[in-house]
């Protein structure tokens, strides 16, 4: 049994590191930790911002649980909404879909999708070899390995125009220049190239929305996410793509996240 004090004393630690949530912090690595020893070397870490989710090793994501490392972005509940989006906007659950994840990194959007749609099947895509070894590890975990394939390539380069019926991702798009004001456990520990947008935070949109576009049937659906200054130039860049019936979805916060379409 740890006693108060020593939790206090933890707690402080945390907190003396401009951590926020140090007490919720603190009971998940207390939940983690095998004994005092290690709940002092996982609280040293965090206090040095290490992400959360890099020190116990996984991160819940949607209904799932997923593996994490240094290697992918730590899913986010705001892209959650990501996912709502696509249930939205395809009601039929037993659809035979095709989907592709285009940067897939951890596997959380796609695998989130499929565990609510078994009919469908699953490409996840990801430049990072590293980062689709997680995401294949994910697939086991989570009993979806059977319905998700994943392969190393540079966006939609190699997919077969009009072949997918909803196309989604989590691009990089922050600001180049933003990215050295972010929290130590984005800016120090997680992959800049999943991180950076250019010097605006378009220049993947720019590349990816017509590709998308290409790769979808008629009827077809994409969904991305966006930075929260971002929406009015995206749906721009997504109806000079060719997508219809463009619509924006916010995050919890109400802050505008997703932008989604449909090839006529």
């Amino acid at each position: 049994m740890i006693d108060a004090a020593r939790k206090a004393r933890w707690i402080a630690q945390l907190k003396s590191a401009g951590i926020d949530e140090a007490a919720l912090d603190l009971r998940h690595i207390l939940l983690a930790a095998a004994d005092d020893t290690a709940v002092d070397t996982m609280v040293t870490r965090r206090a040095s911002r290490e992400p959360l989710s890099h020190i116990l090793g996984d991160k819940p994501f949607w209904t799932l649980d997923l593996k994490v490392t240094p290697d992918v972005l730590t899913p986010r509940a705001d892209t959650e909404t990501l996912v709502e989006t696509c249930l939205k906007q395809i009601s039929s659950r037993n659809a035979a879909l095709r989907i592709a994840d285009f940067g897939t990194g951890s596997g959380a959007i796609l695998l989130a999708l499929l565990s609510e749609w078994p009919n469908a099947t699953g490409l996840g895509i990801d430049i990072s070899e590293s980062a689709l070894a997680i995401a294949m590890e994910n697939a086991v975990r989570n009993r979806l390995s059977d319905r998700a394939d994943f392969q190393t390539g540079n966006w939609a380069e190699g997919i077969s125009d009009n072949s997918l019926d909803l196309a989604v991702s989590n691009p990089p798009y922050i600001a180049s220049a933003v990215l050295e004001t972010l929290d130590p456990e984005v800016r120090e520990y997680e992959p800049r190239i999943a991180l950076d947008g250019g010097a605006n935070g378009l220049d993947i949109y720019r590349i990816l929305l017509p590709e998308l576009f290409r790769v979808l049937k008629s009827g077809g659906r994409m969904a991305v996410e966006i930075g929260y200054d971002q929406a009015e130039a995206i749906m721009a860049l997504a109806e000079k793509a060719g997508f219809a019936g463009i619509a924006l979805a916010r995050d919890l916060g109400g802050q505008p996240r997703v932008v989604s379409g449909l090839k006529p």
